[in-house]
């Protein structure tokens, strides 16, 4: 099914045919989505075979690929075309805000549902793995470093090479903590990973191989159908880059995370989700002043007013999202807030609404650092610390929390 919806889009591709903007952008979007849709099966079914740093950092390049590609086309671009500076950053806020306004909450919302189902008890927290807080750890670290992006209003290339060295980092620490469990599959990647490994392997790097030759092929047809397609139907061009594409490259994520805590697995479900915004944080906006530079730009990626207002409440919206979990606790509350001021973006646009939003970020942020002030530096410090001696400590703390 998925090969078929993207078929019309690389036809098109191949034959170079020319389509009017919107259906140009169902037709590459489509074929966008079901690539994103059998790249996820494929790397979660991966799971069984991976071994090593290098298989974590391959799996962890090819399956953030759809979410990447529109930001890295469009970055590359501006060095030639100075109007796509504009949206070189725009799919990243975007997606980074819909990961974690409707992605966690949503997550969150729907485990405490089917908890208070099957307790028949109001349930109002989600507990996080000990885990967690290395990778809560690296967020924090990353998201505090880009905010040298609005303060200075560009992305240097030495920031991203910094960011890039923490991806880097991030992965090396993955590699060493990962365990050696079978993964939990769940829908067409428990199918492939039952499969004999003679077959498996075969079939997942025929699965990765197609996936990513479709999506790298729709790239630049789907950027540049999003912007017409905002032109011929007077919507802001921004917002289509912004919103639509992060819509298509981040379905299937939000759709697992949400069966898994239809299954109960909420913890697992957000330690995906905030993995998948330590990416977001660190290889991809390392990577735009990269690609801008080799497109012909300079060795800093400019932002104009709009985009530095968008990383700046990117920034406080992470912020807030690591400041309330420094406990390793998800309280009902903070998904319901973080659903509602993201639906408030929309309600009060422009520059007055983004600031306005910013500093309600910013404030929460403070009053839940105070409040979980404790826990700031081990978190920090968590990212440079054994697996095993994190677990020691926070097991400590609750024991003695316990015990008081």
């Amino acid at each position: 099914m998925c090969c078929l919806v993207a078929a019309p889009a690389v036809v098109l591709r191949l034959l170079g045919v020319d389509l009017p903007a919107p259906l140009a952008l169902l037709a590459f979007g489509g074929a966008v989505v079901g690539a994103s849709f059998m790249l996820a099966w494929a790397a979660e079914a991966a799971e069984h075979d991976i071994s090593g740093g290098l298989a974590i950092a391959i799996l962890a390049v090819i399956v953030v690929l759809p979410e990447y590609a529109v930001d890295l086309y469009f970055a590359y671009s501006a060095g030639s075309d100075p109007s796509h500076v504009a949206y070189a950053a725009a799919n990243m806020t975007g997606s980074n805000r819909l990961l974690l306004g409707v992605g966690w909450a949503l997550v969150v919302i729907v485990a405490l549902a089917v908890a208070r189902r099957r307790t028949g008890k109001p349930v109002r927290v989600i507990v996080l793995e000990s885990g967690n807080r290395t990778e809560l750890g690296f967020l924090a670290i990353a998201s505090l470093v880009s905010l040298i992006i609005p303060i200075t209003g560009q992305i240097h290339l030495a920031l991203g090479v910094v960011l890039l060295a923490i991806f880097a980092f991030y992965l090396v620490r993955a590699a060493i903590s990962g365990d050696d469990t079978e993964p939990e599959l769940i829908g067409p990647a428990a199918r492939i990973g039952d499969l004999p490994a003679g077959r498996r392997r075969p079939l997942v790097i025929a699965i990765f191989v197609i996936a990513a030759a479709v999506i790298l092929s729709c790239a630049e047809p789907f950027a540049d159908a999003l912007v017409n397609s905002g032109r011929v139907l007077g919507i802001d061009q921004f917002l289509m880059v912004q919103w639509l594409a992060p819509l298509a490259s981040e379905a299937p994520e939000l759709i697992v995370a949400v069966i898994f805590a239809v299954q109960g697995k909420a913890a697992g479900a957000i330690g995906m989700l905030i993995s998948a915004k330590v990416n977001q944080w660190t290889m991809l906006v390392g990577s735009l002043p990269v690609a801008y530079l080799i497109g012909g730009g300079s060795v800093a990626l400019p932002m104009d007013g709009r985009q530095t207002e968008e990383f700046l409440l990117t920034a406080a919206q992470t912020l807030l999202g690591i400041a309330v979990l420094l406990k390793l606790r998800f309280p009902r509350w903070l998904a319901w807030t973080l659903l509602g001021l993201f639906a408030c973006q929309f309600v009060i646009p422009g520059t007055t609404g983004r600031l306005l939003l910013a500093g309600v970020f910013g404030a929460l942020t403070i009053g839940a650092a105070i409040v979980n002030r404790r826990q700031i530096l081990p978190t920090l410090a968590a990212p440079f610390r054994r697996e095993k001696t994190i677990i020691a400590k926070d097991e400590e703390r609750r024991l003695a929390a316990a015990t008081r």
